[in-house]
């Protein structure tokens, strides 16, 4: 009854001494300035689907495809099972560890005394042994602390890498295609640039036009024949980036000849009140790596103290004839003290350093918050102003190609000039290619908004 009060006793003021751990308690910030960060972490339904209201199989293919294959991606699925295997790790330091040991020795000479010379001993020995850090000032919980933080962070960055990858494939996507358009509007300009060519030829042998006005035409249709080229490159850039990203090899990638970009048949709407931030996986997993660095903290300051530890074995030990009974039965305790009294200098150094990548941690936290918020805002200025001038630029190409029809039906008749006919024709290149450029940067800043956005972003 006596021991089984002292067994009792004892455990519970292990218990108590284990149950503090030093260094701050970490607490989740709630602001950055005026700006709530209180909404906890969510990943967007919309995040892998949002690209569905563009009704484009091609793109949806491409995203689908990417995220079953590209590599980036499964570094970082990797680097979540490893981070929370570390975490395991540190966590089950908490425990009392303990291995199954057999062993064999024989040694001759086995001390300097006389009677020992040439005698040779063996022995066996076998057994468990056991071991324990008593964790009384929480060195090996806020270690299992920082450990967990940084497993949560490594699953926050791959939800990141996620909406990068998904991102980087529909802006690429966006540059091929845009390529397209442009390369075809080139040459349907080629094509109309050399009927024009046709005209004048045929009027210049009729003695009607001058080798000024063929001239002119010619410089023209070199021009753009010039630009043909530098379409074809940045289509063949955007299909080795796409190919890239889908873990594909060259001149696998098969998008068909398409030359139209995707466009939303529903606006985009911000919901009132709803704080965007919690859907930006950066934001969360810097906020992750603050609470490692102040967990940190705690494994640093509990170095000031003593550590206890326990070990001990169980089994049986023996001489040359295996033999296992009570008489070889053997068993040990060794509580043991430690403490860096010597080199308390260094432990407080080391309480400094870990406090410092704390501060630097928060600043990190703050400035992305700060970074996002502004992100926000400009990926929607930037695409509400992109979506003006693509409208402008529409109606400027309609326009231009009214005047082309007017010009040549009066060159055509020989009321008109040439020159008019000439100066409407390279209108109406240069405004569809603007138009074309604008449509492709429409769709990237549309996809900047959801990138800034973590996908949150609603469709109504």
């Amino acid at each position: 009854m006596r021991n089984s009060l002292k067994v009792s006793v004892i455990a519970v003021l292990v218990a108590g001494l284990t149950a503090c751990a030093v260094g701050p308690d970490y607490q989740t910030p709630v602001k950055v300035a005026d700006i709530s960060v209180s909404s906890p972490y969510q990943q967007a339904e919309q995040l892998q689907n949002w690209w569905q209201a563009f009704d484009d199989a091609a793109l949806n293919q491409l995203i689908s495809r990417a995220l079953q294959q590209n590599r980036t991606l499964a570094e970082a699925s990797a680097n979540v099972e490893r981070a929370w295997a570390v975490f395991r790790d540190a966590d089950n330091d908490l425990l009392p560890k303990g291995t199954l040991d057999a062993g064999y020795q024989a040694s001759e000479n086995g001390t300097v005394l006389p009677d020992d010379n040439g005698v040779i001993s063996r022995g066996y020995s076998t057994g468990a042994s056991l071991s324990w850090d008593l964790d009384i000032f929480g060195k090996l919980r806020r270690a299992s602390e920082a450990a967990e933080a940084q497993a949560q962070q490594a699953d926050l960055l791959w939800h990141d890498a996620q909406l990068q990858i998904i991102s980087q494939v529909a802006i690429s996507y966006g540059e091929y295609r845009g390529a397209q358009l442009r390369l075809a509007v080139a040459e349907q300009n080629l094509h109309n640039l050399q009927q024009s060519r046709t005209i004048v030829l045929a009027r210049l042998e009729a003695g009607m036009a001058s080798e000024l006005e063929l001239a002119q035409i010619d410089v023209q249709l070199h021009q753009v024949q010039a630009s043909v080229p530098a379409y074809r490159a940045a289509l063949l850039s955007a299909d080795a980036t796409l190919s890239a990203l889908l873990a594909m090899r060259p001149g696998e990638l098969k998008l068909g000849s398409v030359p139209k970009l995707p466009e939303l048949t529903q606006p985009v709407a911000l919901l009132a009140g709803e704080n965007y931030l919690r859907y930006r996986a950066d934001i969360a997993s810097s906020e992750r790596q603050l609470a490692a660095q102040t967990a940190s903290i705690g494994v640093a300051t509990a170095d000031l103290y003593p550590n206890l530890s326990v070990r001990g074995f169980l089994g049986f030990i023996s001489g040359p004839g295996l033999t296992l009974s009570s008489d070889t039965q053997s068993w040990s305790v060794a509580p043991t003290l430690s403490w860096q009294a010597a080199d308390l200098g260094s432990v407080r150094a080391r309480i400094r350093q870990a406090e410092a990548s704390t501060q630097m941690a928060l600043a990190r936290f703050e400035q992305q918050v700060f970074t996002a918020i502004n992100e926000m805002q400009l990926s929607l200025t930037s695409y509400n102003l992109s979506r003006e001038q693509q409208l402008s630029a529409e109606q400027q190409w309609h326009a231009s190609n009214k005047a082309v029809q007017i010009a040549r039906a009066r060159y055509n008749a020989g009321s008109g000039e040439f020159f008019d006919l000439l100066d409407a024709e390279r209108e109406q290149l240069r405004s569809r290619d603007q138009l074309a450029q604008l449509q492709q940067q429409s769709f990237i800043r549309l996809v900047g908004i959801y990138r800034s956005f973590g996908g949150g972003i609603q469709l109504i």
